[in-house]
């Protein structure tokens, strides 16, 4: 791990995850020794995991609604955290980093602290409400195959204002 900086135990539950669009920059931190992977973690209470536009994957901030969530854990160095918090668009409200409690898979009486990217709260339960409060207990391969990279996307695409857009209006797609 880095020399001399703070650990931050974080839980990815999307595509951040191995094998999903994102784990790219995950591999880059280990790589640059800002962080390990700690295993296989779930959720110690029931959280709403949904998708959104361009297959994008929401831990929603609403204790005891949806589902245990099953993710990975990692320690994260505060320069990784930077580039974590860069990519889930903490600056511009897209996501928010907050506490979560997890437990290791097939190890349930010992509860871990972590943190966890959550929709934003500007939106979060609204999407929530709108995706029929139906919710996922994993991102997995098949929910994985409905992202769309960054990079692949309109040039012109505002998440923020498309999420925005699909809660104000009646229309069943997102």
């Amino acid at each position: 791990m880095a020399e001399a900086t703070t650990q931050v135990l974080i839980f990815t539950y999307g595509t951040l995850k191995q094998g999903h669009g994102n784990h790219h920059l995950i591999q880059d931190l280990i790589l640059q020794q800002d962080a390990i992977f700690l295993g296989f973690h779930v959720t110690h209470q029931p959280h709403p995991l949904v998708i959104g536009l361009h297959g994008i994957p929401y831990l929603i901030n609403l204790l005891g609604h949806g589902h245990q969530v099953k993710g990975e854990l990692y320690s994260v160095s505060t320069r990784g955290l930077v580039r974590l918090d860069e990519l889930e668009g903490i600056s511009i409200g897209h996501y928010e980093r907050l506490p979560i409690e997890l437990y290791e898979e097939g190890k349930e009486g010992v509860l871990v602290a972590a943190e966890a990217y959550f929709a934003h709260r500007s939106f979060g339960e609204r999407l929530w409400e709108r995706k029929g409060k139906v919710g996922l207990t994993e991102f997995g391969e098949e929910e994985g195959k409905g992202y769309v990279r960054i990079e692949d996307r309109p040039h012109a695409c505002d998440v923020l204002h498309d999420i925005t857009s699909f809660l104000s209006n009646n229309s069943e797609e997102l």
